[in-house]
């Protein structure tokens, strides 16, 4: 079968063959087997983007170009547990992980949507998001959670609030930075996600400042980035309720936003998992995609910042 077609049968068979895959990248790393890039997964888009395919692998409501959805990158601990054939720990953090109204469903449906992608293997998702955290108050939480929970995977939804709080922007990447190198030091991997997109905010400087500053660190530490403001914005422009297709009250996703979310985080692990391993390429470090910002920003000047959050001193 040709390579084309055998990467459009793992995805139309929901990544099934990818424990194999897996299982076999040691092999692999000797010459032995064929690890595949993820394909490029082609529909007519809604709206005035025909020229771009959205991802039919989601559900209808959720479909995203791959391109507004995800930037993709390695996860080595989440493919060790894959190989051990032991449950895959997934630590989630962010507002919508706090587990307050319909943000309570959120852990269920990420686990629930890493199961169906990921054949056969048990997944355990624990939720520990505080409503209206930063980054840097995150960062001072999570050695105690990591130690807690002792994950394979942190997937962390930041920034939204730490631009409404209008953290100082250094501030802000200098936390996220160094939370992120310290989770990656103890064998960890980071999913990161960025903030919501809202029409309010979407010609805000500050508030995409905020945005591009995930980003830089997604590229610069070499994690997947779930492209948040991007999927809302494009899904926001193809729904004939605007942005209410997907966000509630207080910039809290509804339970469709949810669900969303949950399918496009696991669509951008799932897709990780397929990334070649630095043995089989000769490389390490560097995503597989390269980030372009917010494309609508740059009109309303940037709001003076109220205050920043202490950084991490000190590694355990």
């Amino acid at each position: 079968m040709a390579l084309a077609q055998t990467s459009a049968l793992l995805i139309s068979l929901g990544l099934a063959s990818l424990g194999m895959i897996i299982g076999s990248s040691q092999a692999g790393a000797e010459g032995g087997a064929t690890i595949i890039s993820p394909p490029t997964v082609a529909a007519p888009a809604p709206g005035g983007e025909a020229s771009e395919a959205v991802d039919v692998s989601l559900s209808p409501e959720c479909r995203v170009p791959g391109s507004k959805l995800y930037t993709l990158a390695r996860l080595s601990s989440v493919k060790a547990a894959l190989k051990e054939k032991r449950p895959v720990r997934v630590l989630a953090i962010g507002s919508s992980s706090a587990g307050a109204g319909a943000s309570a469903t959120y852990p269920v449906k990420l686990e629930t949507a890493l199961e169906r992608s990921l054949p056969n293997v048990d997944v355990e998702v624990e939720s520990r998001g505080m409503q209206g955290e930063i980054a840097s108050g995150a960062a001072e939480r999570l050695r105690g959670m990591v130690a807690e929970v002792e994950p394979d995977l942190v997937v962390w939804q930041v920034g939204t609030h730490d631009a409404l709080a209008r953290v100082d922007l250094d501030a802000f990447a200098s936390a996220l930075d160094e939370t992120v190198q310290w989770i990656k030091s103890h064998d960890i991997d980071v999913v990161l996600v960025n903030p919501v997109y809202t029409a309010s905010l979407a010609q805000d400087e500050y508030y995409s400042s905020i945005v591009r500053k995930v980003q830089e660190v997604a590229l610069r530490e070499g994690v997947p980035l779930v492209q948040r403001y991007e999927a809302m914005r494009y899904l926001s422009g193809n729904s004939d309720k605007g942005e209410a297709h997907m966000l509630g009250r207080q910039f809290r996703l509804n339970d469709l936003g949810l669900r969303c979310m949950a399918e496009h985080v696991t669509r951008a692990i799932t897709l990780s998992l397929l990334q070649p391993d630095p043995a089989a390429t000769g490389t390490a470090g560097a995503p597989a995609v390269i980030v372009a910002p917010p494309k609508d920003a740059s009109i309303k000047p940037p709001s003076p910042p109220r205050g920043g959050g202490a950084l991490i001193k000190d590694k355990p």
